[in-house]
Protein backbone atom coordinates (compact mmCIF):
# COMPACT_ATOMS: atom_id res chain seq x y z
CA UNK A 1 0.00 0.00 0.00
CA UNK A 2 0.88 3.48 -1.30
CA UNK A 3 0.73 5.75 1.75
CA UNK A 4 0.45 9.77 1.77
CA UNK A 5 1.95 10.87 4.73
CA UNK A 6 0.86 14.41 6.11
CA UNK A 7 2.60 17.01 7.85
CA UNK A 8 2.09 18.58 11.06
CA UNK A 9 1.40 18.09 15.17
CA UNK A 10 -1.26 15.41 14.23
CA UNK A 11 -0.45 14.03 11.36
CA UNK A 12 3.18 13.31 13.29
CA UNK A 13 1.37 11.06 15.73
CA UNK A 14 0.11 8.88 12.58
CA UNK A 15 4.20 8.02 11.28
CA UNK A 16 5.08 8.02 14.69
CA UNK A 17 2.50 4.58 15.19
CA UNK A 18 3.41 3.56 11.56
CA UNK A 19 7.03 3.44 12.52
CA UNK A 20 6.21 1.56 15.62
CA UNK A 21 3.75 -1.21 13.90
CA UNK A 22 5.93 -1.59 11.32
CA UNK A 23 9.28 -1.75 14.00
CA UNK A 24 6.61 -4.70 15.57
CA UNK A 25 5.81 -6.63 12.44
CA UNK A 26 2.46 -5.61 12.77
CA UNK A 27 2.90 -3.65 9.51
CA UNK A 28 4.21 -4.76 5.67
CA UNK A 29 4.48 -3.90 2.72
CA UNK A 30 3.79 -0.31 2.71
CA UNK A 31 5.39 2.82 1.35
CA UNK A 32 5.15 6.56 2.30
CA UNK A 33 4.79 9.59 0.13
CA UNK A 34 5.92 12.53 2.75
CA UNK A 35 4.69 16.23 2.10
CA UNK A 36 7.85 17.93 3.57
CA UNK A 37 11.39 17.77 4.27
CA UNK A 38 9.99 17.75 8.63
CA UNK A 39 8.08 14.33 7.94
CA UNK A 40 11.02 12.90 5.20
CA UNK A 41 12.96 13.05 8.12
CA UNK A 42 10.52 12.02 11.11
CA UNK A 43 9.92 8.59 8.99
CA UNK A 44 13.20 8.40 7.71
CA UNK A 45 14.08 8.07 11.39
CA UNK A 46 11.95 5.36 11.63
CA UNK A 47 12.72 3.28 8.74
CA UNK A 48 9.61 3.80 6.98
CA UNK A 49 10.04 3.08 3.23
CA UNK A 50 9.57 6.30 0.97
CA UNK A 51 9.02 7.07 -2.01
CA UNK A 52 7.87 10.20 -4.01
CA UNK A 53 5.21 11.17 -6.11
CA UNK A 54 7.25 10.55 -8.94
CA UNK A 55 7.72 6.90 -8.69
CA UNK A 56 4.75 6.32 -7.05
CA UNK A 57 2.10 8.81 -9.04
CA UNK A 58 -1.32 6.92 -7.60
CA UNK A 59 -1.46 6.95 -3.65
CA UNK A 60 -3.94 4.94 -1.93
CA UNK A 61 -4.51 6.58 0.99
CA UNK A 62 -3.20 10.05 2.26
CA UNK A 63 -3.76 10.61 6.19
CA UNK A 64 -3.32 14.57 7.44
CA UNK A 65 -4.47 17.00 9.44
CA UNK A 66 -6.64 20.11 8.71
CA UNK A 67 -6.43 23.66 10.46
CA UNK A 68 -10.39 24.31 9.32
CA UNK A 69 -13.17 21.97 8.12
CA UNK A 70 -16.99 23.19 7.64
CA UNK A 71 -19.61 20.85 6.92
CA UNK A 72 -19.11 20.27 3.27
CA UNK A 73 -15.52 18.52 4.81
CA UNK A 74 -13.99 21.35 2.96
CA UNK A 75 -10.55 22.43 4.50
CA UNK A 76 -8.34 24.69 5.12
CA UNK A 77 -4.65 23.42 5.39
CA UNK A 78 -0.59 24.98 5.19
CA UNK A 79 -0.44 26.88 8.61
CA UNK A 80 2.52 24.95 8.96
CA UNK A 81 3.74 25.89 5.48
CA UNK A 82 3.80 22.66 3.36
CA UNK A 83 0.27 23.64 1.79
CA UNK A 84 2.09 22.61 -1.66
CA UNK A 85 3.20 19.54 -1.75
CA UNK A 86 0.33 18.89 0.89
CA UNK A 87 -2.11 19.33 -2.29
CA UNK A 88 -0.36 17.53 -4.60
CA UNK A 89 0.35 14.24 -2.47
CA UNK A 90 -3.75 14.38 -1.66
CA UNK A 91 -5.03 15.15 -5.01
CA UNK A 92 -3.22 11.49 -6.25
CA UNK A 93 -4.68 9.87 -3.39
CA UNK A 94 -7.44 7.75 -3.67
CA UNK A 95 -8.70 8.14 -0.42
CA UNK A 96 -7.93 11.27 1.58
CA UNK A 97 -8.72 10.80 5.63
CA UNK A 98 -8.25 14.14 7.47
CA UNK A 99 -7.74 13.90 11.67
CA UNK A 100 -8.70 16.66 13.76
CA UNK A 101 -10.55 17.88 17.32
CA UNK A 102 -13.69 19.34 17.31
CA UNK A 103 -11.73 22.65 17.35
CA UNK A 104 -11.09 23.26 13.66
CA UNK A 105 -14.72 22.62 12.91
CA UNK A 106 -16.08 25.69 10.83
CA UNK A 107 -19.67 27.05 9.61
CA UNK A 108 -17.45 28.45 6.59
CA UNK A 109 -13.95 28.15 5.33
CA UNK A 110 -12.20 31.59 6.75
CA UNK A 111 -14.51 31.16 9.73
CA UNK A 112 -11.97 30.66 12.48
CA UNK A 113 -10.13 34.18 12.22
CA UNK A 114 -6.56 32.41 11.58
CA UNK A 115 -4.64 32.45 8.99
CA UNK A 116 -5.91 30.61 5.51
CA UNK A 117 -1.60 30.45 3.68
CA UNK A 118 -1.51 31.70 -0.04
CA UNK A 119 2.42 30.24 -1.01
CA UNK A 120 3.53 33.10 -3.23
CA UNK A 121 6.77 33.17 -5.47
CA UNK A 122 9.37 36.07 -3.46
CA UNK A 123 9.53 37.68 -6.69
CA UNK A 124 7.51 41.04 -5.86
CA UNK A 125 5.95 38.98 -2.88
CA UNK A 126 4.17 42.82 -1.37
CA UNK A 127 2.53 43.01 -4.99
CA UNK A 128 0.49 40.18 -4.59
CA UNK A 129 -0.01 40.56 -0.87
CA UNK A 130 -1.74 43.87 -1.75
CA UNK A 131 -3.49 42.29 -5.01
CA UNK A 132 -4.52 39.10 -2.43
CA UNK A 133 -5.95 41.77 0.49
CA UNK A 134 -8.10 43.60 -2.51
CA UNK A 135 -9.37 40.72 -3.41
CA UNK A 136 -11.46 39.96 -0.35
CA UNK A 137 -11.92 43.79 0.98
CA UNK A 138 -15.55 42.51 0.99
CA UNK A 139 -14.40 39.65 3.94
CA UNK A 140 -12.52 42.27 5.65
CA UNK A 141 -9.45 40.47 4.93
CA UNK A 142 -5.59 41.35 6.40
CA UNK A 143 -2.76 39.84 4.05
CA UNK A 144 0.60 39.54 5.83
CA UNK A 145 3.74 38.02 5.38
CA UNK A 146 4.48 35.02 6.92
CA UNK A 147 7.37 35.64 9.74
CA UNK A 148 9.88 33.17 10.98
CA UNK A 149 11.04 33.18 14.64
CA UNK A 150 13.60 35.44 13.45
CA UNK A 151 11.63 38.07 12.35
CA UNK A 152 12.38 37.08 8.80
CA UNK A 153 10.16 35.91 5.82
CA UNK A 154 9.34 32.17 6.42
CA UNK A 155 10.64 30.13 3.75
CA UNK A 156 8.72 27.17 2.22
CA UNK A 157 10.55 23.36 1.80
CA UNK A 158 10.23 24.78 -1.97
CA UNK A 159 11.75 28.42 -1.50
CA UNK A 160 8.76 30.25 -1.76
CA UNK A 161 7.21 33.01 0.63
CA UNK A 162 3.79 32.24 2.55
CA UNK A 163 1.18 35.23 2.58
CA UNK A 164 -1.55 34.59 5.44
CA UNK A 165 -4.87 35.70 4.93
CA UNK A 166 -7.03 36.53 8.37
CA UNK A 167 -10.62 37.23 7.71
CA UNK A 168 -13.06 38.75 9.93
CA UNK A 169 -16.13 36.99 8.43
CA UNK A 170 -16.12 33.46 6.41
CA UNK A 171 -15.38 33.36 2.29
CA UNK A 172 -18.52 33.34 0.41
CA UNK A 173 -17.88 31.14 -2.06
CA UNK A 174 -14.24 29.30 -1.35
CA UNK A 175 -14.50 27.42 -4.76
CA UNK A 176 -14.62 30.60 -6.57
CA UNK A 177 -12.34 32.53 -4.20
CA UNK A 178 -9.93 29.76 -5.00
CA UNK A 179 -10.19 30.47 -8.53
CA UNK A 180 -9.29 33.87 -8.42
CA UNK A 181 -6.38 33.40 -5.91
CA UNK A 182 -5.02 30.86 -8.85
CA UNK A 183 -5.11 33.26 -11.44
CA UNK A 184 -2.68 35.86 -9.92
CA UNK A 185 0.63 35.27 -11.65
CA UNK A 186 3.26 34.70 -8.72
CA UNK A 187 0.53 32.61 -6.78
CA UNK A 188 1.88 28.72 -6.43
CA UNK A 189 -0.99 27.32 -4.65
CA UNK A 190 -3.14 28.10 -1.95
CA UNK A 191 -4.28 26.60 1.96
CA UNK A 192 -7.97 25.75 0.17
CA UNK A 193 -8.38 21.86 -0.03
CA UNK A 194 -12.14 21.49 -1.96
CA UNK A 195 -13.59 18.31 -3.03
CA UNK A 196 -10.21 16.55 -1.55
CA UNK A 197 -11.24 14.66 1.58
CA UNK A 198 -13.47 11.38 1.61
CA UNK A 199 -13.53 10.81 5.37
CA UNK A 200 -12.97 13.55 8.71
CA UNK A 201 -12.09 11.83 12.03
CA UNK A 202 -13.45 14.19 15.11
CA UNK A 203 -11.87 13.59 18.35
CA UNK A 204 -14.17 15.85 20.69
CA UNK A 205 -15.13 15.79 24.57
CA UNK A 206 -17.19 12.81 23.90
CA UNK A 207 -14.91 10.61 22.07
CA UNK A 208 -13.98 10.08 18.01
CA UNK A 209 -16.81 10.69 15.49
CA UNK A 210 -16.58 9.89 11.49
CA UNK A 211 -17.88 12.31 8.70
CA UNK A 212 -17.53 10.63 5.21
CA UNK A 213 -18.62 11.89 1.87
Amino acid sequence: MVLGLGTGSTAAFVVAKLGELLASGKLTNIVGVPTSKRTFEQANSLNIPLATLDTHPRIDLAIDGADEVDPNLDLVKGRGGALLREKMVEAASDKFVVVVDDSKLVTGLGGSGLAMPVEVVQFCWKYNLVRLQELFKEEGCEAKLRLDGDGKPYVTDNSNYIVDLYFKTPIKDSGAAGKEISAFEGVVEHGLFLDMATAVIIAGKDGVSLKSK
